[in-house]
């Protein structure tokens, strides 16, 4: 199944937790700390109030708030962009909205930081299953948004956990690419 369809239909704690790992992988190119989302995730768990997505994010937007470096590239406004669009009721119709969005934007900062070419002329064909040619970076980063709502399918809230492991390892592995990036630059 595409990462489009799985996208259509997964639920609200599986779009959630598909936007919030793509933004948790992206945590590198924002600055953030390795443990900066944890509370979102916990927010996801059974028994988290109603209020806790909301009251949550603005702590994690407050921790994060600073003003664009107009010289910041395109990869950070990507990643600022997708915390900026986190919608603060997750039950609302946009998070279907934001996770696909957190989608793309993901698929597209891992293309810009591959220094492998990408033969696709977009994310799009990848997330519709259309995989040949496609650079490493990119080809971690789309099985590992469909290892999570896969996980979020099949488990519901007992997938919380190996999704955010499975986003943990994807967020290691861009914060040694933005490392590199970084070390190449300077």
């Amino acid at each position: 199944m595409s990462l489009v369809e799985l996208i259509a239909q997964a639920d609200e704690r599986g779009l959630a937790a598909s936007g919030l790992a793509c933004l948790d992988r992206c945590v590198p190119l924002l600055g953030g700390d390795d443990e900066l989302l944890r509370p979102l995730w916990a927010s996801l768990a059974p028994g988290a109030g109603p209020g806790d997505w909301a009251d949550r994010l603005e702590q994690v937007r407050g921790k994060l708030d600073g003003a664009a470096d107009a010289a910041e590239d395109e990869a950070v406004t990507l990643a600022r962009r997708m915390l900026a669009a986190t919608p603060a009721d997750r039950g609302a119709a946009e998070i279907r909205v934001w996770a696909d969005a957190c989608s793309v934007a993901s698929l597209r900062i891992h293309r810009m930081l591959d220094p492998v070419d990408d033969d696709a002329s977009s994310v799009d064909a990848r997330r519709e299953g259309r995989t040949d040619g496609m650079s490493p970076l990119v080809a971690a980063e789309l099985r590992r948004q469909v290892t999570v709502l896969e996980l979020l399918a099949g488990h519901g809230a007992g997938g919380l956990r190996p999704a955010l492991e499975v986003s943990t390892e994807g967020r290691r592995v861009l914060r040694a690419v933005v490392s590199r990036r970084a070390r190449g630059r300077g």
